[in-house]
């Protein structure tokens, strides 16, 4: 066990699978759960929560339990909230691997690579420090389907390109990551997060 105040966790995740990477810099804190991990991820990829998750940690998965009523999946459901960043043994020569999904239709996975380091004075964190590229839109059809989207919505003579471009906005450009604005987004998420999921404070 590491004590939260004295250290954080880095945290440097891709999407699995996109090319050139999606990915994003995390620096998270000790006392972080899984549950606000969840949130954390959701808002620096621009995600709306409008899905599934799950985490795979060491074969055992961890999520909201209360999804799987109906015995979807053939696996135990873990409490996520129950598990924080400062449960995991880190060490100085290699990261510990963890893979979380987002929209088991789609099938969005993030590999996360987490190490420790020293905390910074006067810093708030969950913070993001680096990111590359737009996450992808919702329901896009996920990686293969995000790669056919861009074709269309990057070539004027593709049939579907007016489409594209009408369903996911002007405002929408693949390439741009906007350091500021996905840091309000997270600290956002956390607020309303309280601890937990945001789902479970909005019902």
């Amino acid at each position: 066990m590491l004590e939260p105040d004295a250290l954080i966790v880095r945290a440097d995740v891709h999407i699995v699978d996109v090319h050139p990477a999606i990915r994003r810099s995390l620096e998270l804190p000790l006392d972080l759960n899984l549950a606000q991990l969840h949130e954390v991820l959701q808002a620096t990829f621009g995600w709306t929560d409008s899905h599934l998750h799950q985490f795979d940690i060491g074969g055992l998965t961890y999520g909201a339990p209360e999804f799987d009523s109906d015995g979807w999946s053939d696996r135990r459901i873990f409490e996520a909230s129950d598990v924080r960043l400062a449960d995991f043994s880190y060490r100085h020569d290699a990261p510990i691997l963890i893979s979380y999904e987002y929209d088991f239709g789609d099938s969005w996975i993030h590999v996360l690579e987490l190490t420790a380091g020293p905390l910074e004075a006067g810093v708030k964190y969950p913070r993001c420090i680096d990111g590359h590229r737009a996450g992808p839109p919702e329901d896009v059809g996920g990686p293969s389907g995000y790669a056919d989207f861009l074709e269309a919505w990057r070539d004027p003579l593709n049939d579907q390109h007016t489409d594209m471009r009408r369903w996911v906005g002007r405002k929408f450009d693949p390439e741009h990551f906007d350091l500021d604005a996905n840091n309000k987004a997270i600290a956002r998420a956390i607020r309303r997060s309280k601890g937990s999921y945001r789902f479970r404070n909005e019902t």
